[in-house]
């Protein structure tokens, strides 16, 4: 079964920087591509950033140039760098690997951006 876990959410200020991580496990990533997705409070489940099995990311317009993808299929790992955090930023940050309608997810990361 595959398994995903997140880590890395937190509390930060605006402006400030944090690195999620994604690790998966119970397959080798890298038959998956991998998203981030996010979902902040009585909103609607959100696509933050992918990145294909051969490495090309995709972002939101929202996080284009502040959060950067990336994926380590040696290690079975998938970041998000988020920089320059705003606090609409704020959400629960979730891991996917294979897509949104047929993927598996993670519980998800605590984001939390104060102003």
């Amino acid at each position: 079964q595959v398994r995903l876990m997140e880590s890395g959410g937190g509390l930060v200020q605006l402006g400030g920087s944090l690195r999620l991580s994604c690790a998966v496990s119970g397959s080798m990533m890298s038959v998956y591509s991998m998203g981030w997705y996010r979902q902040a409070p009585g909103k609607q489940r959100e696509l933050v950033a992918t990145i294909t099995k051969g490495g090309i990311p995709t972002y939101v317009d929202s996080v284009k140039g502040r959060f950067t993808i990336s994926r380590d299929d040696t290690k079975n790992t998938a970041d998000l760098q988020m920089n320059s955090l705003k606090p609409e930023d704020t959400a629960v940050y979730f891991c996917n690997a294979g897509g949104r309608l047929l993927g598996f997810w993670g519980r998800g990361t605590q984001v939390t951006v104060s102003s």
